[in-house]
Formats: structure tokens, C-alpha cells, sequence
């Protein structure tokens, strides 16, 4: 058989018939394995052709074999990917991990397919969850803990965090800690990580955070006045925040280079908009009414070594200690024309918890520790506290949020 896929998660081989074995393993194998049998069924009695089907299952070693649906895609549109996957919830599933790495093509009859549903939601199971995981609207209380550390190396702090609140009213700073309605108002949180020579990367990072400031509200007010609001409102800010850069590159010498990520979670009474570019991250702790919790990165890092991670070309050990691990693909500025950030809209539950954490945070702690921190209830300083302990090699910045 070949080897397709070689990851901490999972191992994918196909066979010479065509057909896909993947074994489960790493954290939360068995959950996956039995997430990932449980949609497949599901999507075969509602008759979706456009997903492998299952033809064995064995829970004992983990292992599935399924219909083989065709080489995955390098290249689309995010709008041809969003809609790929709205198709999905058509037939009462919704993907969790819905980007371009589980899109295949299917050259047979010409069909985009969609793979890897270890991590999916069906939808009536869904609507049915109790209290403690149930989708939530309008009236919400969020609480939220922000913590910035400068490392045990770095002289200067590059990271910038946001925590504001848009209402009737206008603008208002928030705090690094607190709780607010969504009732009324909208809750913007934010992380950049400059870079740059001199004090450039602090001033791009401060550029990301204030171009927010200073375009989000006009949005917000369009919106309550019945206008529509989609996500190309996130590709306009970025592709401003970018253009903000280059001029002061081209018109400061010292700012030459400069670029900074950005990762920002836009909480409106009934959805969340995320949005995303560069190595900074945002994650997702959710808690089932099954009892079985999990920890989702719902962005994908913007550098050449996840891109060898995600396709299993190396381990996840090689990744964190690769020379080049943070050579990042995409960012704004540094001399970038264009940029396409990672956008998305999702639903959020009470119970659901959001970290927004720069590369300082997520250098220190693996994911299975960040999980266990974050099923623990802590605190974003006791997390900051673990990542410069343990690493402290960078700028720390953690931006914790709480649906209740």
C-alpha cells in the first residue's frame, strides 16, 4: 500500500484496489475514530454522494477503509470552498474543519468531494444538546482574560491584543478583563505579532490593532440599520491594514519590511466571525453533553513548515523543532501587495471557550497541555505563565474568551 499521510493524528495508506485505510491515533483517537464512523453512516443514509462511503470499521485498532474520492485540491477560491462546504450542511452535517486540505476531486463524474470528518457535527444531534452545550442567541454574556508577556529573552514586546465593544454609541476599550452583553453590542477580540528591524514590528502590530478600531464600527452600524454585512468586510480590513503598511515601508526607511500577523474573533449576538493571517492562532474548548471535550485549532499557521505538517510530509515533533518554523507564508506588509486572510462564520454554544494566542504561547505548550489548561478553567496568566516557562523564547500574548 502507499503511504498517503503520516501525522501525529492519523495514518492514511491506499491500497492497491484504491480504497482509503486510515488508523487513528494520537489524542482522542477513539472519539475521532467514532465521530468519523458515526457521520459517514449518517451522511450514506441521507444519500450524499460526495463523501467517501464506509465499507469497514474496526473500534479495536481504530481503523477505517473507505471509498477513495479522488486527489485532493491545491488550488480554489475561498468563496468555491465555503460553498463546497454549505452543500455539506444541506444534508445535516456540518464540517469543523472546513479549509481546502479536506476538499478532493473526484475525476469519475467530475466532483468536489469532502474528506476527514473526524472532527463534523450533525446537526439535529446539534440542536437537541443540553444546557451546558447548547447554541446560544442574543442574549449572551461573554467574560473575557487578556495577558501579555515580553519573554525571558526578547527586550521589547511586539504583541498587541484588543478587547473592544461596539454599540449604538460607539466605540469602547475594553479592558484586560471583564464581561459584557452581547445584547445590543458587539465584542471584538484581537492578537497581532509584529516583526521588523528596530521598533518596526511594535508599530505594525499597533497598526493592525487601530485600523480595526477605526474601520469595524462603521460595519457595525450599517448592520443594525438593516444593512448586510458578509465576510468580505474581513478581506477589505486586512487588504487596508496591508496597505497601511507598505506606505509607511516605502515612506520610512526604518519601517522597511515590516508585517505583523493577525488573528481577530468578531462575536455578534448570534455568530462568530473569525478571521486570520500568519502564525498567531485561534482555538476552540468545547465540552459535549456526551461528557467528551476537545481542543480545535480553527485557523491554520500561514508558514511553510504546517504546510508540510498538514499534507504528513513531517511529524509534529520535526515541525516545533524545524529551523524554518517560523518563516511564515503570508503576512500582512512585509512587502506583500495582497493578502488573503483565512475567514470564517461559525454558531457558538455556552460552554464554548475561544484562546486567541500569538506563536510565543503556542512555542511553549503543546496542544494536548493547552487542552488540559483550558479543561481546567485556567486563567489566561496561568497560561502565559506555563508557555515563557517552558520556552519564553518570544513574545507571549493569550486572549481568552468565555461563552456563557
Amino acid at each position: 500500500m502507499r503511504e498517503e499521510k503520516n501525522t501525529q493524528r492519523s495514518l492514511v495508506k491506499i491500497g492497491f484496489d484504491g480504497r482509503v485505510h486510515k488508523i487513528f491515533r494520537g489524542p482522542k483517537a477513539k472519539e475521532r475514530f467514532l465521530t468519523e464512523v458515526k457521520v459517514l453512516e449518517f451522511l450514506e443514509e441521507r444519500g450524499c454522494e460526495f463523501v467517501p462511503r464506509l465499507l469497514e470499521s474496526d473500534p479495536d485498532s481504530l481503523k477505517i477503509i473507505t471509498s477513495n474520492v479522488g486527489k485532493k485540491v491545491e488550488i480554489m477560491g475561498d468563496e468555491k470552498v465555503q460553498e463546497i462546504f454549505k452543500q455539506l450542511e444541506e444534508y445535516g452535517v456540518r464540517h469543523e474543519d472546513p479549509y481546502l486540505r479536506n476538499i478532493t476531486y473526484r475525476p469519475s463524474d467530475g466532483q468536489f468531494c469532502i474528506i476527514d470528518f473526524e472532527f463534523a457535527t450533525i446537526l439535529e444531534e446539534e440542536e437537541s444538546a443540553s444546557e451546558g452545550s447548547q447554541e446560544v442567541e442574543f442574549d449572551v454574556t461573554v467574560e473575557w482574560d487578556c495577558k501579555t508577556d515580553v519573554g525571558r529573552f526578547r527586550k521589547k514586546n511586539e504583541d498587541e491584543f484588543l478587547a473592544l465593544s461596539l454599540d449604538r454609541e460607539g466605540v469602547h476599550f475594553l479592558g484586560s478583563k471583564g464581561s459584557a452583553s452581547l445584547e445590543g453590542s458587539d465584542l471584538i477580540f484581537a492578537v497581532s505579532d509584529g516583526m521588523g528591524g528596530a521598533r518596526s514590528g511594535e508599530f505594525a502590530s499597533r497598526i493592525a490593532i487601530e485600523r480595526i478600531t477605526g474601520t469595524l464600527p462603521a460595519h457595525f452600524r450599517s448592520r443594525v440599520a438593516g444593512g448586510n454585512m458578509d465576510l468580505n468586510v474581513l478581506n477589505e480590513l486586512y487588504q487596508s491594514i496591508n496597505s497601511e503598511m507598505i506606505k509607511f515601508a516605502d515612506a520610512y526607511p526604518e519601517c522597511k519590511g515590516m508585517g505583523a500577523t493577525l488573528s481577530m474573533c468578531w462575536l455578534l449576538p448570534d455568530r462568530l466571525l473569525i478571521s486570520h493571517i500568519g502564525d498567531s492562532r485561534i482555538y476552540r474548548y468545547r465540552e459535549e453533553r456526551s461528557g467528551q471535550s476537545y481542543l480545535m485549532q480553527l485557523t491554520e499557521d500561514d508558514t511553510r513548515v504546517a504546510a508540510m505538517l498538514r499534507d504528513g510530509k513531517i511529524s509534529e515533533y520535526e515541525a516545533r523543532n524545524h529551523p524554518m518554523k517560523n518563516m511564515l507564508n503570508k503576512a500582512l506588509g512585509a512587502g506583500n501587495q495582497f493578502v488573503n486572510p483565512q475567514v470564517r462564520e461559525m454558531k457558538f454554544c455556552s460552554g464554548d471557550r475561544f484562546l486567541i494566542c500569538s506563536d510565543g504561547v503556542t512555542d511553549g505548550i503543546l496542544d494536548v497541555e493547552l487542552e488540559e489548561l483550558m479543561k481546567n478553567g485556567s486563567d489566561s496568566g496561568s497560561i502565559i505563565e506555563c508557555a515563557v516557562r517552558v520556552s519564553g523564547r518570544d513574545n507571549a500574548t493569550a486572549v481568552l474568551i468565555d461563552i456563557l
